[in-house]
């Protein structure tokens, strides 16, 4: 009872379902956006959410540095003092264990839609018990691994103290509704404030932009490689869904073409400023100069994301006869997977990677791709090329994938991970002729089990000399190798804790039972250019030159090794095609 999850809560993406909040993916954020904040446009959203069981008692607002800088100052000024009226009137209640200003911040739209939409998002984290059983916590059992207070001691943003014991169900639902009555009595007393608010984030959001401001933004995908025209009519469908209006402008001066066009002066046009530019994340520090980790991500920019080059303007926009629909044609499926057998690594202890993995295969083609879930007890059982051509591990550490959950945490059936059974099944397949496929982390797995002759030159490595939360790097690429086929020479990785390869060079022999073997280098960082493109990189200089993308051959297969996630939670367009012709192309 009130064990983990040996599968992902939501059927695809699990918690990410809550990252969803500017690239509209899943059908539950389509509901929400599409029949709620579009329709009612409110001014506060109260967004209620469960924490750990070892911290605080409750979260609330204001949320701790940095805020992403397209939210309205107004928005900062609200949550911060509805927040704080929210804690008082807790704290005067006899409530326990309420810190505000840590933990969580204000960057990325993925879980602020309203931030960008003239309201604010009241952030609640309520302390946890075993679903509904009743957990006892004893005071010096409490620890806080989030930045910004500590749970047994008072200070200015949080107290008083609890003091530990028994937590039932009771409590966490006491700590919500108080929290959630207290909102709306504020916002009914100080309605009229919160509107006046309202309508002045509006009227600053479309105030005519002078000469030498930022007008807006244009993209034009014409020039750009054949999966651009889809990628683009992704871009423009998710800004329209949010209720940004992108036309085809014919722009004056210097920008003489018409183009996809977004200007900056209407009502939500911060929300495409904050999707279309690139994200610069402060070099935040603790007291013994460790970086502070962001709660999620530091990149959330889209064009990058797809691949789409994105210019700002800084001249008026002129209107053209054809200004009104867009017209993109969805192109043809470039890959062909009929007659790939091929097959996704299913963990009991669930990858959230793997459930975005599975929900791309399903809806990126006409036809969705035809695959099957291997999980530890399949691929232990071994045989694996009688079935499969293919098999892919998405993101996931290398012990959780070797050993899964350890026993008594879970029935004997879920645990144990793919072990050596599991390994030497995997090395069979590859040495007969299969494809081993490894996202990001997984590929440490790889390395390490198969003794491959590459090292990851980060591993290990300290935040301070090397640290990537969640950004995007630049990368090139050799589009001689069918893998990149149909790509730029220069593109995206999306990157979070991610390995960076060493290979020495182009060609290294690996020790095989059947015969020798190489490894080839797709990708790399760039060696004379600055690898970050948006958001947060420490230590960049130790991965220019470094590989990020290879092709190990073993015996008559191959194994490929991701350093990033090229189909990270379903925005990295720009790097699907190389994760889909590394199953295509055998």
């Amino acid at each position: 009872e009130g064990a983990p999850l040996p599968m992902l809560y939501n059927k695809y993406v699990g918690h990410d379902d809550n990252r969803d909040w500017y690239a509209f993916t899943q059908i539950e954020t389509q509901i929400a956006v599409d029949k709620i904040h579009n329709v009612w446009h409110p001014q506060i959203v109260h967004d209620i959410h469960q924490q750990g069981e070892n911290g605080s008692r409750l979260f609330l607002p204001p949320y701790m540095q940095p805020v992403e800088p397209n939210v309205p100052k107004q928005i900062v000024e609200d949550y911060t003092e509805l927040g704080h009226a929210m804690a008082a009137d807790m704290r005067a209640a006899g409530f326990k264990g309420i810190t505000t200003d840590s933990t969580y911040d204000a960057w990325t739209p993925a879980r602020a839609y309203s931030h960008y939409h003239g309201g604010v998002r009241i952030l609640s984290e309520t302390a946890s018990c075993k679903i509904a059983t009743p957990i006892t916590v004893k005071f010096e059992e409490l620890n806080s691994r989030d930045p910004g207070y500590d749970p047994k001691k008072e200070s200015p943003n949080f107290g008083p103290v609890w003091q530990g014991g028994e937590w039932h169900l009771r409590d966490i639902t006491n700590y919500m509704t108080g929290a959630a009555f207290s909102l709306l009595k504020h916002a009914a007393q100080d309605r009229e404030r919160w509107l006046q608010r309202f309508y002045e984030i509006g009227k600053e959001a479309v105030r005519p932009r002078k000469r030498g401001e930022l007008a807006g933004f244009v993209f034009n995908w014409d020039s750009q490689p054949a999966t651009a025209g889809e990628n683009g009519k992704r871009l423009v469908e998710t800004l329209q869904r949010a209720g940004v209006e992108v036309k085809q402008e014919l722009l004056s001066g210097f920008y003489l073409r018409t183009c996809v066009s977004l200007k900056i002066a209407q009502p939500y046009g911060s929300f495409g400023k904050a999707l279309l530019e690139a994200q610069h994340y402060p070099d935040l520090r603790d007291s013994s100069g460790h970086p502070i980790p962001p709660y999620d991500v530091t990149a959330h920019s889209l064009g990058l994301l797809s691949g789409i080059k994105v210019e700002p303007v800084f001249a008026p926009f002129r209107d053209s006869a054809s200004n009104g629909s867009l017209k993109l044609a969805r192109p043809s499926d470039p890959y062909h997977v009929k007659d790939i057998r091929f097959a996704l690594y299913r963990s009991h202890t669930p990858s959230m990677d793997e459930g975005w993995t599975r929900w791309i295969l399903e809806r990126q083609f006409s036809e969705p791709m035809r695959y099957r879930s291997l999980e530890d007890a399949n691929v232990r059982a071994g045989n694996l090329h009688a079935n499969y051509d293919v098999i892919i591990i998405p993101d996931q550490a290398r012990n959780a994938i070797l050993n899964g959950h350890r026993k008594g945490v879970l029935p004997d059936e879920y645990t144990g991970g793919l072990g050596a059974e599991g390994v030497k099944a995997l090395g069979e397949f590859v040495e007969q002729g299969g494809t081993l496929i490894c996202l990001n982390r997984a590929s440490d797995f790889a390395i390490e089990q198969f003794k491959l002759p590459i090292r990851n030159v980060v591993d290990g490595l300290p935040r301070t000399d090397f640290f990537v939360p969640g950004s995007i790097l630049r990368i090139e690429l050799d589009t001689t190798n069918p893998i990149a086929a149909g790509m730029p020479k220069e593109s995206i990785a999306w990157v979070e804790n991610s390995p960076v390869f060493e290979v020495g060079q182009a060609l290294l022999p690996v020790p095989s039972r059947t015969g020798a073997s190489n490894v080839k280098v797709i990708a790399w960082y760039p060696r004379d250019k600055d690898p970050l493109l948006s958001g947060w990189l420490l230590g960049g200089e130790r991965i220019k030159g470094k590989a990020a993308l290879v092709e190990v051959t073993l015996g008559k297969g191959r194994i490929i090794l991701f350093g990033f996630r090229p189909q990270y939670r379903g925005q990295s367009l720009a790097t699907y095609p190389l994760f889909f012709n590394a199953i295509t192309n055998r």
